[in-house]
Parts: C-alpha cells; structure tokens; sequence
C-alpha cells in the first residue's frame, strides 16, 4: 500500500461502535412496529433517506414518527430512541487516526444526520474530552450536509473532486458491503472492516 496517500473512513462501527438491536427495540418501545424494515445496516426507506440527505428537517422527522405512533411521543422521546444506536466512541481508533495524520491525509465520509451528529460530538466530548470529529480530518463528508449518501456512486465523486484526490491513492475504510463494493468500482483501494476488527490493526 505504498502509494496510498489518502485514507478515507466511515463514522458507524469504524470509529463509534452503534447497536441497531438497541435503536429498534427503543422505537418498538415508543409503539414503531418492524422499525428494522425502515432502517438497518443495510435498509433505510424513504423517511431515513430524506433525513440522511438533508431533504427534510429535524422537525419533520419527529413529526412522520410522530404520525406511526400509536402512543403521545414528544420529540424528546424520538431522539432518545434514534440516539439509542450510538454507543461509545473505540478511543485506541481515534488515537490511530492521530498517528495517521502524520504521514495520510485522513477523510470522513458518513451516512448521518444532524441529530446524530450532534450526539456523536456529545459522547466524543464526555468520553475523550474532545469537543468536534472535525480535529482528526482534513475535512468530514456528512451525508445531511453534502445532500448525498452512499453506496451511491454521487458521493465518492464528490468527495474526491472536492477534496483534490485520486481514488487510485485513497484506500475506504466501512463496515458495510455495498458501500465498500462502489468505492472498488469507482478504483478506491478498500477494506471492509469486519465485526470486531479495528483499524488499529490494518497495515497501511
């Protein structure tokens, strides 16, 4: 992997452990039935699409959940459950991140949303007293703010024409198949990060 000048990582069960177990029985609790047929690792339905690419605000989505519900839900509720999926922070990985900006130029490219966003810089600061993701990259692609979302081929395009890159000197780093299966097509090196790996241990 000499050539490889760019490292280019997703956010969930990279660098932040998530439990989509724990987010869908938190939204059976609040009355959302089969919540895993509208999100999971490899599902989001029209809703959660709009929500990740910032078509549709905040309000909106604690509103279409309000409407599914059966029970009185207020918003604060709603964000509880949808920031159930986010657990701690894996501190030896963003430690790696520090060792690796020496010698790569480090990117972020998440599927997210600004609720979770804002909880993720939540649980950065109390666990590692770290006040922003920003600090480890050159720059972070959040899916809500660039209106793009992968595995769609969009997004790659866009983050290496923004941010001056060849794909033939970026290696992508993800958990999930499809996402890891477009970056190959579009000659990203890749790696899809298996459950209980961590990028401490890949040799770049």
């Amino acid at each position: 992997m000499s050539a490889i000048k760019n490292i280019l990582f997703d956010l969930g069960d990279v660098l932040i452990d998530i439990d989509f177990q724990k987010v869908k029985v938190a939204f059976e609790n609040l009355g959302i039935t089969e919540f895993d047929k509208q999100f999971s690792q490899m599902t989001a339905s029209r809703l959660f699409e709009d929500l990740e690419t910032g078509k549709i605000s905040d309000a909106d989505f604690y509103a279409s959940i309000q409407q599914q519900s059966k029970t009185s839900l207020s918003e604060t509720d709603i964000k509880n459950a949808w920031n159930a999926i986010l657990q701690d922070f894996r501190a030896e990985s963003m430690q790696k991140l520090t060792d690796l900006k020496q010698t790569h130029r480090l990117f972020l490219l998440s599927n997210t949303n600004a609720i979770h966003l804002t909880e993720v810089n939540n649980i950065l600061q109390r666990q590692l007293g770290i006040s922003n993701l920003d600090v480890f990259f050159e720059k972070a692609y959040y899916s809500h703010v660039v209106g793009l979302r992968k595995p769609h081929r969009e997004v790659f395009d866009y983050v290496l024409k923004d941010a001056g890159i060849l794909a033939a000197e970026t290696i992508f780093i993800d958990d999930t198949p499809p996402n890891i299966e477009t970056a190959h097509q579009l000659g990203f090196s890749t790696h899809l990060l298996l459950k209980g790996e961590r990028i401490e241990t890949i040799t770049f």
